[in-house]
């Protein structure tokens, strides 16, 4: 993937998702409010999630495999504990999910901007990659606080829309530096 469509992708995901905290009618609030714990975004996210890491780990290199000569137990092992978690661990399973995608979807938009230090304004689209790495790692620990977040920020009217229109000034910043490369 270049640099021009990780920039791209990642100004479109923050366009749309702080389009959809400007707008802020009930339907978009009571969705947001109910995500921790819905059941399709569970399967949505979870399952997707746990596609693209067993994809990760079904194309690892032999010398990635510890103890195995190939990855298949990995597989194995991976994939029958991401069904258990649909039917031990069910709370808040959407957040993990949301957690797990983040994850292993930044990886390759990452590596589009390694090594590209004759760009310094790659940074614009690395540095919000690794805020929503910090934050999937710590709502991956606690999930539940992503609910007390949007509880907290549906708690005042203007909240979500100046979040909304942080998230989409920088979206829109971003598609600008995408054309700079």
């Amino acid at each position: 993937m270049t640099l021009f469509y990780a920039t791209l992708i990642t100004a479109g995901i923050l366009l749309v998702l702080g389009s959809l905290f400007l707008v802020s009618n009930s339907a978009i609030t009571s969705m947001f409010k109910a995500f921790p714990r819905s059941q399709t975004a569970t399967v949505l996210f979870f399952g997707g999630g746990a596609a693209m890491f067993l994809y990760q780990v079904a194309n690892m290199s032999t010398a990635d495999v510890i103890g195995f000569s190939t990855p298949t137990p990995f597989l194995y092992i991976f994939g029958l504990l991401a069904v258990l978690s649909f039917f031990y661990l069910p709370e808040f399973l959407a957040v993990r999910g949301l957690s797990v995608v983040i994850l292993v979807g930044s990886w390759p938009l990452l590596m589009s901007a390694y090594q590209k230090y004759e760009l310094p304004q790659r940074l614009f689209m690395v540095s919000a990659l690794y805020v929503a790495i910090t934050a999937a790692l710590y709502l991956a620990a606690s999930p539940f606080r992503l609910r007390d977040f949007f509880e907290w920020l549906y708690r005042t009217p203007g909240r979500p829309r100046v979040f909304g229109g942080a998230l989409a000034a920088y979206g829109l910043l971003l598609g600008g530096v995408a054309f700079t490369y």
